[in-house]
């Protein structure tokens, strides 16, 4: 699962933003200070840094500047609407996006997932089951034969193994679809591809070991 740090000194924003985030199968951790966060990047693993400018101690700057000079990690500036100086100075820093606040959580959601994908911040080489995805080069081999997929095909299933242990339900499904394909997906035609892409990757598209239906509540890839 896709861990976040949250560098935030507002506790009602760190509570309120980190419960929807969890909603959302985020691992959430939070700081409220500059020593606070660079001392959690130092010991701990993650995948994005959401960072307010304005904080406790220190600022968002110097934070950034700490992960863009030692680690990999993207990060995401949290800025008021207004402050342009804040935006410029952040994305020149290296910062990765910056959204303004207030911001919308569904909008934050998906500015995440797009700089993840932009950042590759998600494996290079996926195995599972005989399948086997190399996302760099968009190619699918399953027992070592290569399989060729519809763009939404490709899209659905990277959805499946970046989600692998958790129930994602149709509703979560057509969203994901919609955010990274740009086209109109309705319910009937999800299940349509749903059996396509079974057809092209299970060994028994009838009993199925990859996708496995969750009966009345959606789907799940791996345990």
């Amino acid at each position: 699962m896709t861990k976040i740090l949250l560098v935030e000194d507002d506790k009602s924003i760190v509570d309120n933003l980190s419960e929807y985030l969890k909603g959302e199968d985020f691992i959430v951790e939070s700081a409220a200070g500059q020593k606070q966060a660079i001392s959690k990047i130092e010991k701990n693993r993650y995948d994005l840094v959401l960072l307010d400018v304005s904080l406790l101690d220190g600022n968002g700057f110097a934070v950034c500047s700490y992960i863009k000079s030692n680690t990999d990690i993207p990060v995401i500036f949290l800025t008021a609407s207004d402050d342009e100086y804040s935006v410029v100075t952040g994305l020149d820093m290296g910062a990765d996006d910056y959204v303004n606040k207030p911001f919308r959580p569904r909008e934050l959601v998906s500015r995440i997932k797009s700089v993840l994908r932009r950042t590759g911040n998600t494996q290079p080489l996926i195995e599972l089951d005989g399948l086997k995805v190399d996302t760099v080069k968009g190619t699918v081999h399953k027992h070592g034969k290569e399989i060729f997929l519809s763009v939404l095909e490709y899209r659905l299933l990277l959805v499946f193994l970046n989600n692998r242990g958790i129930l994602l339900s149709r509703a979560k499904l057509l969203e994901e679809i919609w955010d990274i394909a740009g086209e109109f997906v309705n319910d009937n035609t999800l299940t349509v591809y749903i059996k396509r892409l079974r057809d092209k990757i299970e060994d028994d598209p009838q009993n199925p070991s990859i996708i496995k239906t969750i009966r009345g509540l959606g789907y799940k890839v791996g345990d």
